[in-house]
């Protein structure tokens, strides 16, 4: 199959559970909002189809993808959320700013997952160039926020099956 016109968040609707009585916080990042807006309307129809109701997704913004972990560990701290979606876009661009933004962002979502016990989805492209973000964030390559949506609804069915 050709990747270079496969959308990636095509998925098989059965096999996702229920996300009815799931809460879910969603952190974007402001910065490249033509993406990450698109990316976050995404997370939020996929919970919703997948049996989420309005009233239990709560969406706050952040500046940048920098600030997506600190904003992540606000929400994780109100010890509300079933899982927490990170959205954000980082562009490579002529320095290496964009290495420390991805190492940093990373980091941060890892630590949180560990920190909390807590699903928390790193939903952020990482894209050499602008295109490559729109294709990534509702284009031809399909949207990435439904896939962020997808992990963090079954994450939390695999914690609840688990526990």
């Amino acid at each position: 199959m050709n990747m270079a016109t496969k959308d990636l968040s095509a998925y098989d609707h059965q096999s996702v559970p229920q996300a009815k009585g799931m809460r879910f916080g969603i952190v974007v990042a402001e910065w490249n909002w033509e993406v990450t807006g698109a990316m976050a309307q995404g997370a939020f129809d996929t919970l919703i189809r997948h049996g989420a109701t309005e009233d239990s997704i709560d969406i706050k913004r952040v500046p940048g993808s920098f600030e997506l972990p600190l904003g992540g560990q606000f929400m994780a701290g109100k010890g509300i959320y079933d899982a927490i979606i990170l959205i954000g876009c980082v562009i490579q661009g002529e320095t290496r700013h964009f290495d420390f933004i991805c190492q940093g962002v990373t980091q941060g979502t890892v630590e949180l997952n560990l920190k909390y016990n807590l699903p928390v989805i790193y939903g952020v492209l990482t894209t050499e160039n602008l295109q490559q973000a729109i294709d990534r964030s509702g284009g031809i390559h399909g949207n990435k926020g439904d896939e962020a949506a997808i992990t963090a609804i079954k994450m939390v069915s695999l914690k609840r099956e688990i526990s």
